[in-house]
């Protein structure tokens, strides 16, 4: 029998997910040893007491018998009208329902808009940090991903000269995270149109990921990349429910397109995205139902991001915790559901931040991810998910705190 072994795609050489990586393969064994792990690795509301709205499941369950077929290739005709509605609320214009498709999250529309713009060798500018999906969907799709950098000092805005100076005859679209993943920051209208400008200038599409657009705190206020756009700029913005509607499991997710005499010159790529949407026949149909009623419903993530409620207290909490720690900074996060903290090189000389990560599971069984899985290049950040109880965050900043005070490499 030939025992020649069996080599994973070459076309994953360069695609890297860390936020489920290395590090967590060893929590899992330290479960697997009975042993109990804090896992502040992922956004992920529903084991920290998030649940979905009552409504939302309800209708979901309501509406099973009628879901067991196949639905459109883009998502149910109601769903897809519901995302146009709420499109228009907040001044996104020209998206028709043909304009909208439902992917299984947007993980998954990423992933088909990245397949269907590039050709091997092809940029696109990823802020850094960065969601690293981006960076791998990217490299998946044979393109090349640039990172752009986002500077901490400034409340972690992009930087626009170093934006303009990687700039290439490659390069085809920009990906703008906002609010973003992993710093919480929240772009201003000028920084949005900014951008857009960097991205007239040069012909480059332009990706929105706003799946945190309602998880905001101290009155900060989100606005759609596309609302700022002008008709002949192309613009495909993603969202979904697993965040604010807490129903990650369901993967429902959604991309728009807008920019109508943009969508004219990007008739080939639009094609492209109906083949794939086609192949994939159609994203979860029971989950479809849960979009009309979610936006169309009591917002209740409110109550978690306003006074008094969960989400803005625990952030409160990890922010203030953070800045306490000696040789620690964190720029307070103003949405989202993570903290990006920095460890001063010169108290914490960190050389290796995932071996910091892995050190600090098998100390205190506290799982965090390194802050170059977010395509920082200094290995001098972590990120903090901020989704457990205020007691059991604390305890965890706590054992954070005592960690570093004795750790070296």
């Amino acid at each position: 029998m030939d025992t020649q072994q069996i080599a994973k795609s070459q076309k994953l050489s360069n695609v890297c997910y860390d936020i489920r990586g290395p590090v967590l393969d060893h929590a899992k064994r330290l479960e697997d040893e009975g042993q109990r792990i804090l896992k502040l690795n992922i956004g992920n509301p529903a084991p920290f007491g998030f649940e979905a709205p009552e409504e939302i499941l309800q209708d979901v369950i309501r509406n099973l018998p009628s879901a067991q077929g196949y639905c459109d290739s883009k998502g149910l005709f109601s769903a897809r009208k519901a995302i146009m509605q709420e499109c228009q609320r907040k001044n996104m214009p020209g998206v028709g329902i043909e304009d909208i498709y439902i992917g299984n999250g947007v993980s998954e529309l990423i992933v088909m808009a990245l397949q269907a713009l590039l050709n091997d060798s092809d940029e696109v500018l990823i802020p850094a940090p960065d969601y690293p999906l981006w960076t791998a969907a990217t490299h998946l799709a044979g393109g090349r991903a640039v990172h752009y950098r986002c500077d901490e000092q400034a409340d972690w805005a992009p930087d626009m000269d170093n934006i303009r100076a990687k700039v290439t005859d490659r390069t085809r679209a920009i990906v703008i995270i906002n609010p973003n993943n992993p710093t919480g920051a929240v772009y201003p209208p000028d920084v949005l149109n900014e951008l857009l400008n960097i991205a007239r200038q040069h012909n480059l599409v332009v990706l929105s990921d706003e799946i945190y657009d309602k998880i905001l705190y101290d009155e900060a206020e989100h606005i759609a990349t596309a609302s700022l756009a002008s008709d002949d700029q192309l613009v495909l913005t993603m969202n979904g429910l697993s965040k604010s509607y807490r129903c990650a499991g369901f993967r429902s997710g959604w991309m728009t397109i807008s920019g109508n005499q943009a969508k004219q010159r990007a008739r080939g790529m639009i094609q492209g995205i109906d083949m794939l949407a086609s192949m994939r026949l159609c994203a979860n149909v029971p989950a479809q139902h849960a979009i009309q009623t979610a936006l169309g419903g009591y917002q209740s993530i409110n109550d978690l991001v306003l006074p008094g409620g969960r989400l803005l207290a625990q952030r409160n909490l990890t922010h203030e915790r953070l800045n306490a720690i000696p040789g620690v900074s964190c720029t307070k996060p103003m949405g989202a559901l993570y903290a990006f903290p920095r460890l001063d090189p010169n108290v914490h000389d960190i050389k290796n931040d995932q071996q910091l990560v892995l050190d600090l599971l098998l100390q205190e069984k506290i799982l965090l991810v390194q802050g170059t899985a977010f395509n920082w290049p200094e290995p001098d950040h972590v990120r903090i998910v901020t989704l457990p109880w205020a007691d059991q965050l604390g305890d965890a900043l706590q054992r954070f705190e005592r960690f570093l005070s004795s750790y070296r490499q």
